[in-house]
C-alpha cells in the first residue's frame, strides 16, 4: 500500500481554492470592464452587478492572500545554496539529464512565484481599493488604474503558467490541493529536504 504524507492542511486547501476562485472572478469581470463587453455584463446581470461582484471578490482575494502568509511566506523567504542551484538548473525542466538539489516543502521556483503573487496581489488589491473607495481623488485614481492594469497583465500571464506547472507538467501535484497528501516516494524526489526533516 502506498504510504502518504500530508503536505497541505484543510485550511490551506480551502484558502487556496478561495484565492483561485476569487482571482478568476476578478480576471473575468476585470476583462469585461477593460473592453466594455456588453455580453459579459449581461451574464452577471449588468455592469453595476458585475462591478459589485468584482469589488467583493477583491475583498475575498486579499483576505485569502493574507491567509497564505502564515504558511508560505516564512519558507519563501528562506533561501539556501540548493535553492540557487535549483534555479540555475531551471528545476530540471529543460533537461531530463540534470540532477537538481533537494528542495524544501516548496521548491525555489514556487518560492519565487509566491513572492511574485504576494507583491503583485498587494499592488492590484491596494490600487483596486483606491479606485473603489476613493473615486474623488483623481490623481490617485489615475495612478491606481495604471498599477492595477500592470499587475493584472502580469498575473494573468503568471497564474496560467502556475496552473500548468501544478498539473500537466508535474503529475501528482494537483492532488495536494484536493486531498492534501502525496505519496512519500513522490515527495522524496521533489521535496527531499522537507521529507528528511519529517523523518521519512
Amino acid at each position: 500500500m502506498t504510504q502518504l504524507i500530508r503536505k497541505a492542511t484543510t485550511f490551506e486547501i480551502i484558502n487556496h481554492w478561495l484565492l483561485a476562485i476569487s482571482f478568476f472572478l476578478l480576471a473575468i469581470t476585470g476583462f469585461g470592464f477593460l473592453f466594455r463587453l456588453e455580453w459579459m455584463a449581461s451574464i452577471f446581470g449588468s455592469f453595476n452587478s458585475m462591478k459589485t461582484i468584482h469589488n467583493w471578490s477583491g475583498v475575498v482575494f486579499i483576505i485569502s492572500l493574507f491567509g497564505t502568509t502564515f504558511y508560505y511566506l516564512p519558507v519563501s523567504l528562506s533561501w539556501s545554496k540548493d535553492d540557487m542551484e535549483w534555479l540555475k538548473k531551471a528545476g530540471g525542466y529543460l533537461s531530463k539529464n540534470v540532477k537538481v538539489p533537494p528542495q524544501d516543502i516548496i521548491n525555489a521556483g514556487q518560492k519565487l512565484f509566491y513572492l511574485f503573487l504576494l507583491i503583485f496581489g498587494i499592488v492590484i488589491s491596494a490600487s483596486g481599493f483606491v479606485i473603489w473607495l476613493m473615486p474623488g481623488v483623481r490623481q490617485w485614481v489615475l495612478i491606481s488604474h495604471l498599477l492595477h492594469n500592470i499587475a493584472f497583465d502580469l498575473l494573468v500571464i503568471a497564474i496560467p503558467l502556475h496552473i500548468y506547472l501544478g498539473t500537466l507538467a508535474n503529475p501528482g501535484t494537483f492532488r495536494i490541493m484536493v486531498y492534501g497528501t502525496v505519496p512519500v516516494e513522490w515527495a522524496r524526489k521533489r521535496h527531499g529536504k522537507w521529507v528528511q526533516r519529517l523523518g521519512y
